[in-house]
């Protein structure tokens, strides 16, 4: 790779003011997110509302790490799309382990709730996708941000579609198959990140001289 190529991708951008303070405001939005549906959660007997809950909570550590190296160069910003990789692929396979246990018990979910805070948690996510749309392609680090916010406006919509599928069926199923959508949303964005940060890794080693391995 060229050294101009290079010090266009590989240096630290200027601070944007703005994108700082939207994640500030998506960090605010998710934590107070996910003590409403942690409650409703466990209320509601949902396994689908009590995953996207961890989701809240696991986007708003994901906002606090892009707020942590905003203005470092691209090495620190992939390392920590690639920490964050990890954190999506953990909380998918603990939703998938959520499904498993639901399943065995079988306990019937209150539709009405998961109707109500799925709607509630989707305006919430539309908010926050819309104020970060601009920035989804910059990096990986952008990218996993964007990608979080988008999953959520998935699962908020599958919540609310499960909701509607455990009133009509008077059975738990719709709520555990929209948890088992969750959990490979979760996955599939964490392989994703990771290959693009492992990616930009490797470009910034280059740039600085560092080998790869």
């Amino acid at each position: 790779m060229s050294s101009n190529c290079c010090e266009h991708d590989c240096r630290a951008p200027d601070t944007d003011r703005g994108y700082r303070r939207i994640l500030w405001v998506a960090l605010g939005i998710n934590l107070s997110m996910f003590l409403v549906e942690i409650v409703a959660s466990f209320a509601a007997g949902s396994v689908s509302l009590r995953a996207d809950a961890l989701d809240f909570l696991a986007d708003a550590l994901n906002y606090a790490i892009a707020l942590a190296v905003i203005g470092l160069s691209l090495h620190w910003r992939a390392s920590a799309a690639l920490i964050k990789g990890g954190i999506m692929a953990l909380f998918g396979l603990w939703v998938a382990g959520s499904i498993v246990s639901n399943a065995l018990v079988g306990a019937m979910p209150k539709a009405d709730v998961m109707g109500a805070i799925g709607l509630l948690a989707l305006a919430a996510n539309v908010l926050v996708a819309a104020l970060l749309y601009r920035y989804r392609a910059n990096d990986s680090q952008a990218m996993s941000v964007w990608l979080c916010t988008r999953n959520d406006c998935i699962a908020n919509i599958g919540v609310m579609l499960a909701g509607a599928g455990v009133w009509i069926s008077g059975a738990p199923w719709p709520d555990i198959a929209v948890a088992a959508v969750v959990a490979y949303l979760g996955l599939s964005s964490a392989a994703r990140i990771a290959r693009r940060a492992i990616v930009e890794i490797r470009d910034s080693h280059a740039f600085i001289g560092v080998p790869a391995e």
